[in-house]
């Protein structure tokens, strides 16, 4: 079986930089860190490697050489092989132009069975990529999956909604949006760290995978932030502190009046 986990290296969120002219999240001289929720992904894929021994696990991720960290902290924690896309044209891509790029590495690699993502980048807070790119396939996705396992030679997969969670048998290939709830991802082993320093990490361009620079980067990207703003937040905090029973009585009245005025401007707002 073969499995693709999609991988992005993110600024930590303490860092997190956005360039006001082109609305884009700033990547260098920022510490980064693997997208959260990707690591969840990982943990699921190497699960299901656990219970079926003829899996390879493929890691991949679009962004600059300082990305190939990301791939091998993968490696150390199980994924068999490493991909990166990485070029100058792939610069500001926006998820549709980012979900092309990673959708026609997909096709050129290997025939995959399994493609699996976290359910959204901490960065970005989407949750677009992995739809798109199964569109961009022409395959099924599972958003919202909590579980995944393999049972009488079908694959099943739990997925969290409004009122619960629903359980679906999914035929192959598909792909799948998972959340924390698949389970803790496990810490890379010592041995896997020594193997991620010597793994080859294979890299991808716009040249190797055929596609025109129109289509990548901001060029490719239908998606434009106009403005960028900080919200302004004004709070005017009334502190009652009463000391006497004649002062809480007061604060109790001023409290009750000011509840009301709020319910009828509300239904005021509302009528």
């Amino acid at each position: 079986m073969n499995i693709a986990v999609l991988i992005k290296q993110v600024p930590e969120t303490d860092n997190l930089v956005i360039d006001e002219e082109t609305g884009t999240v700033k990547r260098e001289g920022v510490e980064s860190i693997v997208n959260p929720l990707d690591l969840y992904a990982l943990e699921s894929s190497l699960k299901i490697k656990e219970t079926i021994p003829d899996t390879t696990i493929t890691v991949l991720s679009m962004g600059p050489e300082s990305a190939s960290r990301a791939l091998r902290e993968a490696i150390a924690m199980g994924a068999d092989e490493a991909v990166l896309l990485s070029d100058r044209s792939f610069a500001g891509s926006d998820t549709y132009a980012t979900s092309l790029i990673l959708s026609t590495a997909l096709k050129k690699i290997k025939k995959f069975d399994l493609v699996l993502c976290g359910e959204k980048a901490v960065d970005g807070d989407t949750g677009q990529v992995g739809p798109e790119i199964a569109a961009f396939m022409d395959m099924d996705i599972v958003s919202f999956v909590s579980k995944i396992w393999f049972a009488e030679g079908h694959l099943f997969l739990e997925r969290i909604t409004e009122n619960g969670t629903e359980v679906l048998k999914a035929e192959l290939p598909v792909a799948a949006a998972v959340t924390k709830a698949t389970g803790e991802p496990r810490l890379p082993t010592l041995q896997g760290k020594k193997r991620a320093r010597k793994e080859n990490v294979s890299k991808l361009t716009l040249e190797t995978l055929g596609l025109d620079a129109s289509r990548t980067g901001l060029s490719g990207s239908p998606t434009k932030v106009v403005k960028i703003m900080r919200p302004t937040i004004r709070r005017d905090p009334v502190i009652l502190t009463p000391k006497t029973e004649d002062e809480l009585i007061k604060t109790a009245e001023r409290l009750a009046d000011f509840l009301n005025k709020k319910r009828l401007i509300g239904q005021k707002n509302h009528g």
